[in-house]
């Protein structure tokens, strides 16, 4: 088998990390180093009840901004392979939003190369994000942190 060295979906239904890991690492075992990442949904915001996360998205711009941030991340980076899942939609508290997963043969690779693309899927995927809860109905906006964080890389997306 030969498996991809650049995979990504963007997905309605609720996934399974640990299925995506597995078989990640299936095809990515003999590499020498693999990091995995799952993001889930916090049930809580500054102390108010997140029910779900709303994900909108517009299909083909969506997916091609997810596509090019793991292309980016594989040409930047020395790693043999990169694999992003992401959601849309609606998205339960505890529910895994995002997967990300990197192969290369020492592990300093994988590990940044999966940071940097956290990074970019945060700030520069083309979803748009609303926690939504009993008394909760907001746009997630970056904050400082995120910003501190996209500052690390010199790296366009």
């Amino acid at each position: 088998m030969n498996p991809n060295i650049i995979s990504t979906s963007l997905v309605s239904e609720p996934f399974e990390p640990v299925d995506a890991a597995q078989q990640f690492h299936r095809d990515w075992g003999h590499a020498g180093a693999i990091v995995t990442f799952t993001g889930s949904v916090r049930p809580d915001f500054k102390g108010q009840q997140v029910d779900y996360l709303f994900l909108d998205w517009y299909p083909g711009m969506t997916e091609a901004s997810i596509d090019r941030i793991a292309q980016t991340t594989r040409e930047t980076f020395d790693v043999l392979a990169v694999s992003a899942v992401h959601r849309c939609g609606k998205v339960p508290a505890g529910d895994a939003v995002v997967f990300v997963a990197a192969a290369s043969e020492h592990r300093r690779a994988a590990f940044e190369a999966a940071d940097f693309m956290m990074d970019q899927l945060k700030s520069n995927a083309a979803l748009w994000k609303r926690e939504c809860g009993p008394h909760l109905n907001q746009w997630v906006e970056p904050t400082p942190k995120d910003a501190l964080d996209m500052q690390r890389w010199s790296i366009p997306a």
